[in-house]
């Protein structure tokens, strides 16, 4: 079920789609705030294409740098990250991003905060073709009698879907994920989980996400990267890295209100919460 990424020989089964192996890598990837103690140094792995991966760990290990090179929104201080067979540099609207605050401009109704992210994407597009595209994805998110409100007449879940849709209606390669729904309540939180998963499997999304909610990555990802912190050890410091991949061995047709009743379900958060627990080393 499990393989540790020091033994780079061992196996994994997923259930996740294969249709192009590497279609993310990231090679020796390092970044430094402080001279000589790296967050995170030596860091790779691959995603690809249509996989779905969740990175956990405690706060400082470099979650959300890591993402933030991804979207092109920071740089590294060594190695590189390749997508789709090109290095990246950048931002790119070929990589969606989905932050724990929406983002929305609070000027703008759902359909112009959305239509301003079509736009930009397909400049050539009329209006009608704009439209059409934008209100597609509102639908997708649930959110037809909402499209004409501005963000301060939503409610907080209500602002993270339209912050999904408009994520996804610039149809990216790859979607980020900076812990979007970590200040919902929890039912909000499960509603839009579970609405996200259907929407990745119907247009087979990329999605790289952090997440600190062990049961929040068992739902959603194919595979979860455990991070460990950097650390002072008896050799001296030693930078965060992914310590452990873990290959999610649940069907991947479930829900949220059903993955307690999965076999296999407690063995994988067990697993997942000793990490943290007793092995990540957090500082």
């Amino acid at each position: 079920m499990w393989s540790d990424l020091s033994h780079p020989g061992a196996t994994m089964k997923s259930n996740a789609p294969s249709a192009g192996a590497g279609f993310l890598r990231i090679e020796g990837l390092a970044k430094s705030f402080a001279p000589g103690k790296p967050v995170f140094a030596d860091l790779s792995f691959t995603l690809d294409r249509g996989e779905f991966v969740c990175i956990i760990g405690h706060s400082g290990c470099g979650k959300t740098t890591i993402l933030n090179v991804l979207a092109g929104l920071d740089t590294a201080s060594a190695g590189h990250v390749f997508m789709d067979g090109r290095e990246l540099a950048g931002p790119s609207l070929e990589r969606g991003v989905v932050f724990q605050s929406h983002a929305l401009m609070p000027w703008l109704s759902v359909r112009r905060n959305i239509a301003f992210a079509v736009r930009s994407r397909w400049p050539g597009w009329p209006a009608a073709q704009v439209d059409e595209q934008v209100r597609k994805f509102v639908a997708l998110v649930g959110l037809d009698g909402a499209i004409d409100k501005k963000p301060s007449q939503l409610s907080g879940g209500m602002k993270q879907r339209v912050g999904i849709a408009r994520a996804f209606s610039i149809q990216p390669k790859m979607l980020l994920l900076d812990e979007p729904f970590g200040a919902l309540d929890a039912l909000t939180r499960g509603t839009i989980q579970d609405e996200l998963m259907r929407i990745v499997r119907q247009t087979q999304q990329t999605v790289f996400m952090i997440t600190h909610d062990v049961d929040e990555a068992i739902l959603l990802a194919d595979r979860i990267l455990l991070m460990s912190n950097g650390s002072e050890t008896a050799d001296g410091y030693r930078p965060g890295n992914i310590a452990e991949t873990v290959q999610n061995p649940l069907p991947r047709e479930r829900t949220r209100a059903g993955l307690h009743h999965l076999d296999g379900y407690y063995a994988l958060r067990n697993h997942i919460v000793d990490f943290l627990v007793t092995r990540a080393k957090a500082t």
